[in-house]
């Protein structure tokens, strides 16, 4: 019996989908099997030259048609991102790895993005002043930038592409989204959606590639900004390349997420919590948290607690009932991860859990890595400063708060940082002395809602304007000001 080949991925320039002529291919693999899900093109630069010539054709009118009139769009894509939710969530399950679940709460943090860019008539207003010296009145209106893109990372395969997307095309500009080779479908499915609401040819596209086509966006005289998520050594040379030729830059980089349990905290509440931030999404989030400190008599409860759960934790295919954790991404990934738990452990840290020796359920040829819990971990080790960006979580402690925030304060990251307490006033000085964009009171996952900005610091965020809400509005406009006089 013969088995097909797998389907061979398209590019969407200006209105229509085609293959790049002489493009090589990837395969696109499902993480729980290891099975070939598609081939994603390398497209050539060429092929970029014409995305960006055709978006730079369509900015000349859509500019111009009224926020209210681009909303519309917005709507429909809405409506249909709520019609095929499901079959979103199952193809970021294949894809990526997650669980349905995790899957379907990825694309409803997606979704909101989109409602809250369908406000852009009000998010769009300018202001003024009226007779700033006689007979003279004085505004300040926003307008598009141009030509937009952004490169996107595999981990949020639908949600990442929406902190962008929305916003760009509702306030004018023409985008341009190139996603990840690892979870190119997804984005696929997105853009099948847009084409079926009647947005106007080259508004919209989707450029698949590697490093040459992410190279030619940041350098191409046709593109105004670039949006990027990745790590934080990715995030500073697209940053120095963008600002380089003189472009507009937002970077999302790398996390290492702290979380700080208190002696009075819930000890239940707070577990449950701790590992579905640790282990959620296989760890493959920068809002993971990766560093559990605890204070004082918090370390011996909270060890035992962690680690039971850690234990407990359901790993296996995503789609299947029950499962509570799927795959890392790729085998490079797991033996990345595993290397950097090898390295902790011939430091000194002691492995309360051990998901290097244990089987996923139907595990076969899988990138599946189990939950682990490291103890006893030094500060200054790289297991402790490093992203994994895999289900481990390395325990710290520290006699008080005061130590617990020196010890988040050196970092060289500042995405996330979390406090578990029921001390009001613990909870006041954690968040004003922590130097961290996002910070959680009770919380393990601190995801900024979508009217919110997504306000990464330090070594995890290069720019001055974040994803979503009034910062993505902010990031893709231009501020022009008009002093007029008119004759009386």
């Amino acid at each position: 019996m013969s088995v097909s080949a797998p389907p061979r991925l398209r590019n969407f320039i200006d209105g229509t989908w085609h293959a790049p002529a002489g493009a090589e291919y990837l395969p696109v693999v499902n993480p729980a099997t290891a099975r070939p899900l598609a081939e994603v093109p390398l497209s050539p630069r060429d092929e970029l030259h014409s995305a960006v010539v055709a978006a730079s054709r369509a900015f000349r009118q859509w500019r111009f048609v009224p926020a209210n009139d681009r909303a519309q769009f917005l709507y429909r894509f809405k409506a249909g991102l709520e019609s095929r939710l499901d079959e979103l969530a199952r193809t970021i399950t294949d894809e990526c790895g997650k669980t349905l679940a995790e899957a379907t709460a990825e694309i409803r943090r997606g979704i909101e993005n989109v409602e809250v860019a369908c406000g852009i008539p009000s998010l769009l207003q300018g202001w003024n002043n009226e007779q700033i010296t006689p007979g003279i009145d004085e505004h300040c209106f926003r307008q598009p930038v141009g030509v937009v893109t952004a490169i996107t990372p595999f981990n949020f395969p639908v949600m990442i592409p929406l902190w962008f997307l929305p916003y760009a095309i509702a306030c004018g500009n023409c985008f341009i989204l190139k996603p990840s080779e690892k979870v190119p479908r997804s984005s696929v499915l997105l853009f099948e959606l847009l084409e079926q609401t009647g947005l106007p040819a080259g508004v919209a596209q989707l450029l698949h590639g590697g490093r040459e086509v992410v190279e030619g966006l940041i350098d191409h005289p046709g593109v105004a900004a670039v949006s990027f998520v990745g790590s934080t050594a990715a995030a500073r040379q697209v940053y120095a390349r963008g600002a380089a030729h003189g472009k507009r830059v937002q970077c999302q980089g790398g996390a290492k997420n702290p979380v700080v349990i208190l002696p009075d905290a819930e000890l239940d509440q707070t577990t449950q919590i701790v590992a579905d931030s640790a282990f959620g999404c296989a760890g493959q989030r920068c809002l993971a948290a990766s560093l559990a400190i605890t204070v004082g008599e918090a370390r011996q409860p909270f060890r035992e607690a962690i680690s039971a759960a850690a234990h407990t934790r359901r790993v296996g295919y995503g789609a299947a009932a029950g499962v509570q954790m799927g795959p890392v991404i790729s085998a490079h990934s797991r033996e990345r991860i595993t290397g950097l738990i090898d390295a902790g452990c011939r430091a000194g840290a002691r492995p309360l859990v051990d998901g290097r020796t244990r089987r996923a359920e139907g595990d076969d040829e899988g990138f599946f890595l189990c939950p682990t819990v490291l103890d006893e971990v030094d500060p200054t080790a790289e297991i402790a400063r490093t992203e994994v960006f895999g289900p481990v979580l390395s325990l710290l402690h520290a006699d008080d708060l005061g130590e617990a925030i020196a010890l988040i304060n050196q970092a060289e990251y500042g995405n996330m940082a979390s406090l578990f307490t029921r001390s009001g006033g613990a909870a006041r000085r954690f968040r004003a002395e922590v130097e961290a964009g996002n910070i959680g009171i009770n919380i393990g996952v601190a995801a900024p809602m979508a009217y919110f900005p997504f306000s990464g610091a330090k070594a995890s965020f290069l720019g001055d304007l974040h994803a979503q809400g009034r910062h993505g509005v902010e990031f893709y406009t231009q501020t022009k000001v008009v002093v007029e006089r008119w004759p009386g």
